[in-house]
């Protein structure tokens, strides 16, 4: 992570597919360290070594879940063995499922997730004030993405915890309209937010840590509306509704069955965004293949 004084004591844990980053928030002698998000399930054990090492002697005091999606908390339970007594805090809209292991209302039978049962033990409610090692993190409701997700803000030092809201040109993918459930205005008003913030540093749910949000947002915004615009040129039979984005951020694209084509416009490259799912034959999806962004089944 870069040496910038913003980031004395924090520590990122950059990981690679199907983990998210881990963020140990080091705390004041005695308090202990604070870890957001602790990877995937499969990823278990590499995780704990990292948090492990990262923590050197100092204690872990807590776990907090920016969300409860699998790549977000599925290290938890494995934490919680490793590290006796270490409470679990998580975003109280999915506090009740976790208490009954509901896993279709936690999203992890219908969309084939793997998550360890972990308990949870307190809530991390908007509005509220995280507090390690001197810093004062505010807890920012973030929905779109998830709809209780909750991104972390530290305005002394300029820090965001952004999660899956804001990626480095790039954000994670709206699940609700998966579902049929317009979450894009929801998206839109969270970079309004993160926008209005006086960030200097974001630390994402995945990729390297970056500076100068607004310019990346802009840019996002930019690439978004071009790429897509030239896609559905060549899909003449999708509709096209504008989600409120202001600037052209993503229309939401009509027609087409969500659960088969699942649109991210996380950046995998300089080039486009990736397009998750949609069967070879979708027009859009060939409609989007040809407009040079990039496509992964």
């Amino acid at each position: 992570m870069p040496a910038a004084p913003a980031l004395h004591g924090l520590t990122l844990l950059e990981r690679g597919w199907l983990s998210s980053n881990n963020v140990l928030l080091h705390g004041a002698p005695g308090e202990g360290a604070t870890l957001v998000d602790s990877g995937h399930c499969a990823h278990a054990q590499q995780t704990l070594a990292l948090v492990r090492h990262g923590l050197g002697d100092e204690p872990l005091a807590r776990i907090v879940n920016t969300h409860l999606h699998s790549d977000h908390c599925g290290g938890n339970a494995t934490l919680q063995r490793a590290f006796a007594a270490t409470p679990v805090v998580i975003p109280p809209g999915q506090w009740d499922a976790v208490q009954r292991w509901d896993e279709d209302a936690l999203s992890y039978r219908p969309t084939r997730q793997r998550c360890e049962r972990f308990t949870a033990d307190a809530v991390l409610a908007p509005g509220a004030t995280l507090r390690c090692g001197g810093r004062a993190w505010e807890v920012l409701a973030a929905p779109g993405h998830d709809p209780h997700s909750v991104i972390l803000f530290d305005a002394a030092h300029g820090v965001l915890i952004s999660a899956d809201a804001l990626w480095e040109s790039g954000f994670g993918v709206v699940f609700p309209e998966l579902d049929g459930v317009g979450a894009y205005d929801d998206v839109a008003a969270v970079l309004d937010l993160i926008e209005r913030l006086p960030v200097q540093w974001v630390l994402p749910g995945h990729g390297a840590p970056f500076e100068d949000v607004a310019a990346d947002v802009l840019r996002l915004r930019a690439r978004a509306n071009g790429a897509l615009r030239g896609a559905l040129a060549l899909a003449p039979s999708a509709r096209v509704r504008s989600a409120g984005f202001g600037g052209g951020l993503p229309p939401l694209v009509e027609g087409f069955r969500m659960t088969d084509l699942a649109c991210t416009l996380a950046s995998t490259a300089d080039d486009g965004f990736t397009v998750l799912g949609g069967a070879e034959s979708d027009p859009l999806r060939e409609a989007l293949r040809a407009s040079s962004l990039n496509v992964r089944g």
